[in-house]
């Protein structure tokens, strides 16, 4: 099976409750539409903290950007945002970044001229198919060697 390297998806939103549910299931349309099952509930639930994030300390209505990019391999998320404080890993936390950190396989934070981006990155190497083939027949139209077992008596 061949996959498309780098496939790409880019949103612009402003951050509400609403927004992020909606956000979150655009990003499990795209995962099942890369054939990325497996990731949805993963990835879904570390997007949607990213977001949460934004909302909460960046504030109600604020734009920012989502980008879903996979090579075939690697799947990355981040959510960019125009303001300038960067985000902190707190001890003891049970959600924000310390979640995104348990539900991925590496998560950095990067200054922009505008603001920040914040990105996770889950290993998700492309599936393979597991479709059942028809058995070939036997020559000659047969389509069993063995004799039933009622005949054997």
């Amino acid at each position: 099976m061949t996959v498309p390297l780098d496939r790409h998806y880019l949103a612009e939103l402003q951050v509400s409750a609403e927004r992020i549910s909606r956000m979150r299931r655009i990003v499990a349309a795209h995962l099942r539409h890369w054939n990325l099952d497996l990731q949805v509930r993963p990835v879904c639930r570390a997007a949607e903290e990213l977001l949460t994030n934004v909302q909460r300390h960046v504030g109600d209505d604020n734009r920012c950007v989502v980008e879903l990019r996979w090579s075939g391999r690697h799947l990355t998320v981040s959510v960019a945002d125009d303001d300038s404080r960067m985000p902190r890993l707190l001890d003891g936390g049970g959600g924000g970044l310390s979640r995104v950190m348990a539900l991925s396989d590496s998560w950095g934070t990067c200054r922009t001229g505008g603001g920040k981006v914040v990105w996770f990155t889950r290993y998700a190497e492309t599936p393979v198919p597991t479709e059942l083939l028809p058995r070939t027949p036997l020559p000659g139209g047969l389509t069993s060697r063995r004799r039933p077992a009622a005949a054997l008596v």
